[in-house]
């Protein structure tokens, strides 16, 4: 009967925390950020939305890639009056992260079993300190978000077909809008892993006969992924996406590893933490970093076998996405093993932003598998009691310093989109130039860091 009460009571859980998450990104964005558009939101995805309709745009190639959810968001934008296009798509934005921290939370119950820990992991990606720099609150970088989610949709074993069909349809929407997901399809491989018992049952419960329908029920998580993964591997090879020729040092890899995501995964001003080390020497981030290895690494030997698996997934997700990041976007880049003090002045990059919230959600994940003394190996069963309160000391210490971060920063902070423009404030301008030309079909408005095609007819529908 318990068990019963508490799942019964999941699916309320999930929307308040959503809704949680959803105003607190919000929040986090401040007043001119959500009221200015950005990027592709205001220039390729409108403006191929306008000339291609609907339907064609969703799944036109862009920069190598398919990008299903943020179009979708976009057309939705583009159906409402224009004055409230850029919050509508913040809003709707925010809304996407909401759903993604509930469904973290949700998905992750049967890896991550202590609730606060696990509340810590959903609320990841709305306190990063670095996420409303230039990811939070817009469509164009919602692919980072939907990069967190995946892990948990593709090692989740749902325990309904229609949860097997629902997780199916956010597969769909997550693989064909981020293309890097396919680094975690491994991890299909942990749905399809049988068990004695159902997932989530409790010890001293009669195990649930395994039956060809059970045994089945990852198969349409699995056959949407790998479809979605085929589709992106093709517009890819069919449209290949301009790279910047040449290939960082490894040695700056790594350092700009330490310098960005792991550095932001506590402390939003890079700059400081940049000339810091110049200053001082690397021990500022050497000393957090050793710190932050040794739980994960912990985390890997103490817990079981989904646990080793999910915390390697999501560090080597978080390299990969820095590592990659750097190859398509700055050839030989900024040599940050040898930084000096005008490096300083280099603002955050988003997938810096993306890879820190892999990073701290595998030290959460890390972490809980230290708390959770029930469920360690035999061979850290061995350290007997001081093993354990060392365990719960260090996974403890990790849930305060990412709280300690999302307390110290959740007031509103500068943004890219600090200095605007405000969308709504620039239509009466451009109604005006329609109105001074009836032939003119279409107006420029601006954005940031481009501007905007606007149909004259969307500005008077």
């Amino acid at each position: 009967m318990d068990l019963v009460r508490r799942v019964a009571g999941l699916p309320l859980v999930a929307v308040v925390i959503g809704l949680a998450a959803t105003a607190l990104a919000w929040h986090r964005l401040g007043p001119v950020p959500r009221n200015t558009v950005w990027a592709e939101d205001g220039g390729v995805f409108l403006r191929e939305r306008i000339a291609l309709g609907p339907v064609d745009t969703l799944l036109h190639p862009y920069a190598g890639y398919l990008h299903l959810l943020p179009r979708m968001v976009v057309d939705l934008g583009y159906a409402l009056p224009i004055a409230r296009y850029a919050q509508v798509v913040s809003l709707s934005s925010c809304l996407v992260v909401g759903a993604v921290c509930a469904l973290v939370f949700v998905l992750s119950r049967d890896v991550v079993r202590p609730w606060p820990f696990r509340l810590v992991l959903a609320a990841v990606p709305v306190v990063l300190p670095l996420a409303p720099y230039e990811i939070s609150g817009n469509a164009a970088n919602l692919h980072w978000y939907l990069l967190v989610l995946v892990p948990w949709v593709f090692a989740h074993r749902s325990r309904t077909w229609w949860g097997a069909v629902a997780l199916a349809v956010v597969t769909g929407l997550a693989v064909l809008t981020e293309p890097q997901t396919i680094v975690f399809l491994p991890l299909l491989l942990l749905a399809w892993t049988p068990r004695g018992t159902q997932p989530g049952t409790q010890r001293g419960t009669q195990p649930v006969r395994s039956t060809r329908g059970v045994r089945l029920l990852p198969l349409p998580v699995t056959v949407v992924a790998l479809a979605g993964a085929v589709a992106q591997v093709v517009t890819t090879a069919t449209h290949p996406r301009d790279l910047t020729p040449g290939a960082p040092a490894f040695r700056d890899v790594l350092a700009g590893f330490l310098l960005r995501p792991v550095a932001g995964a506590w402390d939003p001003d890079l700059g400081g933490v940049l000339a810091a080390v110049v200053a001082h020497g690397w021990a500022r981030v050497l000393v957090p970093a050793a710190v932050l290895l040794v739980v994960l690494v912990a985390g890997v030997v103490v817990g079981p076998a989904r646990v080793r698996w999910t915390v390697l997934a999501l560090t080597l997700g978080s390299g990969g996405v820095w590592w990659a990041a750097l190859l398509a976007n700055d050839g030989v880049g900024v040599s940050w093993a040898s930084p000096t003090a005008t490096m300083a002045a280099i603002p955050p990059q988003r997938y810096a932003a993306a890879a820190g919230l892999l990073l701290v959600s595998a030290a959460v994940v890390a972490a809980a598998a230290l708390a959770d003394t029930t469920r360690w190996s035999r061979v850290a069963e061995r350290t007997g009691g001081a093993g354990r309160l060392v365990g719960a000391l260090a996974a403890w210490c990790v849930v305060a310093a990412v709280v300690t971060s999302a307390v110290l920063h959740v007031a509103p902070t500068d943004t890219r989109r600090s200095g605007g423009p405000v969308w709504a404030e620039q239509l009466p301008a451009a109604a005006e130039a329609c109105r001074a030309d009836p032939t003119l079909e279409v107006v420029r408005v601006r954005s940031n860091p481009w501007s905007s095609p606007v149909a004259c007819d969307w500005l008077f529908r």
